[in-house]
């Protein structure tokens, strides 16, 4: 999909809330187009703040897929998200995530070159230009649901045959 917005094109999914951090995200000084996807209490003071960011509401399935894939770079401006699947969703997009180092970013991000982590949040989103698409893509594909039954199927295998072990010693 050709979003017909100026590049580069920042883009973060969720809750428009005041918990998701979006006024700072919304409040940096970027080349190109901010764009929301959600919606939430906070949506209409946001809209007003910031008048130049592009607001689409609430999209899901493809829709949703399809214009995270058109953006240059996910951002992740919350502070406080646990873990953020959605991290993973715009990674299986091959979409760069730019956030805080905090937990949530980082345990997804970790030391993988699939996004960039700062606590100046334009810096990561700058730098996160020029991560690998097919990085991100190729990533996200490792931590599918059918990947992660494997692996804790195998963890399990492992945990059995130790029992055993340590049962017949």
């Amino acid at each position: 999909i050709e979003l017909g917005l100026p590049r580069p094109i920042f883009a973060t999914v969720g809750r428009v809330a005041v918990e998701k951090n979006l006024a700072a995200f919304l409040a940096l000084d970027l080349p190109g187009s901010k764009v929301v996807i959600g919606t939430g209490p906070e949506e209409a003071e946001l809209r007003r703040r910031f008048p130049e960011a592009v607001f689409l509401g609430a999209l899901k399935d493809e829709r949703l897929a399809a214009h995270l894939a058109a953006a240059d770079v996910f951002v992740f401006p919350s502070l406080t998200d646990t873990f953020g699947v959605v991290q993973l969703e715009a990674l299986a997009c091959g979409v760069p995530v730019a956030a805080y180092p905090v937990t949530g970013p980082r345990d997804v991000i970790a030391d993988h070159p699939i996004g960039v982590l700062n606590e100046d949040l334009r810096i990561a989103c700058l730098e996160a230009l020029n991560v690998s698409r097919t990085a991100c893509r190729e990533y996200a594909l490792t931590r599918s649901w059918e990947t992660s039954a494997k692996q804790f199927i195998t963890h399990l295998r492992r945990i059995s045959t130790r029992s055993r072990e340590v049962q017949a010693a």
